[in-house]
């Protein structure tokens, strides 16, 4: 039989009539005061029935004590079944949980917090092994440099000491136990891409894209050819992964300070002084030529 057809049913007289055991068994497991008005009866099955009154602690809206009576066939007597605090249509209730790993956004990571990865990340790809003896395989593995002399071959190198080959990648900065995959390069790639990139409003408004400004630190490896590192201060992307379509009004070129034009000659030179005798020239015939040779400045004897 179906729960519609269940709760379809007419209830047991008897049963629906316990309003009080119900209720007093509503009281017993709730606080005082809590348990309100009757607000139903729901027929559970035959001579099983459940009495719900309404809830007034606080924070529970629309929930319902539910107190579920019953009576054994041919008696009298109604026993108290089951009591549950239950929501209703319109019940007040807490999201649906969530993972923390769903729930975690980026900035979140605070000092001291640590954020462990899964094994199966799909971020992520092994890297180096962090094994020290070559695979059997290897041109330089023992395995095969015993088989070579037993051939009476010569080979060229032995296998290295143990520890030479991960000394060697940790010179080189490739000992790790893990890198990112192809998926977590590109989901790298669409977060960048959101915050600095080509669709962002900043660069819409933008007289340049990054990969013409010289404050573009480009990036290492295959993101490189996309994204870079903002180096310019007053860029709000300074300091940030940036796409290269990116642009902001700080980009090195969009506006050079011209140099101060150097002033024009003068068309009047105030600075300069011209020569002019004293006495004219004796030669200039504007004073008479005196044979005695004592000539008098002003003319007079």
């Amino acid at each position: 039989m179906s729960a519609a057809t269940t709760r379809s049913r007419t209830p047991d007289r008897l049963c629906a009539e316990a309003v009080d055991l119900a209720r007093a068994a509503a009281e017993e497991a709730a606080a005082p005061g809590v348990v309100g008005e009757h607000v139903g009866v729901v027929s559970e099955g035959d001579r099983v029935v459940t009495h719900l009154f309404e809830c007034k602690e606080p924070g529970y809206r629309g929930w319902r004590w539910a107190v579920t009576v019953a009576r054994a066939s041919r008696a009298k007597v109604v026993t108290l079944d089951e009591t549950v605090l239950l929501p209703g249509s319109d019940a007040l209730l807490a999201p649906e949980w969530v993972p923390w790993s769903e729930r975690l956004r980026p900035g979140d990571l605070g000092p001291g917090d640590l954020l462990p990865t899964e094994a199966d990340d799909m971020r992520l790809e092994p890297g180096y092994s962090g094994e020290d003896a070559p695979p059997p395989n290897s041109a330089v593995s023992e395995e095969l440099a015993d088989r070579v002399e037993a051939e009476d071959a010569e080979i060229v190198s032995r296998a290295p000491s143990r520890g030479a080959i991960g000394a060697v990648a940790e010179e080189l900065g490739m000992r790790r136990a893990r890198v990112l995959s192809r998926y977590g390069l590109h989901t790298a790639a669409d977060r960048w891409e959101d915050a600095f990139g080509a669709k962002a409003p900043m660069a819409q408004a933008a007289p340049a894209t990054c990969v013409s400004c010289a404050f573009m630190m480009p990036l290492g490896g295959s993101l490189g050819q996309a994204f870079g590192v903002c180096a310019n201060e007053f860029s709000p992307a300074d300091g940030r992964v940036v796409s290269l379509a990116y642009g902001c009004g700080g980009h090195s070129e969009a506006a050079v300070m011209p140099k101060p034009p150097r002033p024009a000659a003068p068309v009047l030179d105030s600075m300069g002084a011209d020569e002019f005798p004293l006495r004219p020239a004796p030669d200039s015939g504007s004073v008479p030529d005196h044979a005695d040779g004592s000539p008098d400045d002003l003319g007079h004897s």
